[in-house]
């Protein structure tokens, strides 16, 4: 189990290191959603390299079941900003701003990773055709099926057990 996490944190790792080569290099500004699922991936890393600590099998299905949560919360960021916050002139006072900015105040802390550049609008770019809102949303998608199938996964320890009498 604890290998497929630590393969979950990172494809999210590398979804946000992708992020930062796009804006450091490619120029591409992200909004504040895009920083905001930044976020959510880097949460979902977090949480299943905490998994390393812990060797019992409910805490890492606690684990799975808080990375199933955030996999939600990625999917629904990631689907307003595709289809609402990308029709609207400013990202403003949304969720997404108001937890990076006034919240957390990670766009002052740390501007490199979570500094907010761009209206939602002027963030919606393509990547091979696709926008990457629905990049984002494919991987979060990726990323809560896999928590599913890790919570809906059989211990071998209990099928040895129950397998002895």
């Amino acid at each position: 189990m604890q290998k497929f996490l630590n393969l979950i944190a990172l494809i999210c790792i590398l979804a946000v290191g992708f992020a930062l080569f796009s804006q450091h290099v490619l120029d591409m500004r992200p909004c504040a959603w895009c920083v905001f699922q930044r976020l959510i991936f880097l949460a979902i890393a977090a949480v299943c390299l905490l998994g390393n600590l812990v060797s019992a099998n409910i805490v890492k299905r606690f684990i799975a079941f808080i990375v199933f949560v955030l996999g939600i919360g990625g999917m629904l960021s990631a689907w307003y900003q595709y289809d609402v916050a990308a029709q609207m002139f400013s990202c403003d006072m949304t969720l997404a701003d108001r937890v990076i900015a006034k919240h957390l105040a990670l766009d002052s802390a740390i501007p490199w990773l979570f500094g907010i550049y761009a209206t939602c609008m002027d963030a919606a770019v393509d990547l091979f055709g696709i926008e990457y809102a629905l990049w984002a949303l494919a991987l979060f998608a990726f990323i809560t099926i896999a928590a599913v199938v890790l919570l809906l996964k059989k211990n071998p320890e209990r099928q040895y057990i129950f397998h002895q009498g």
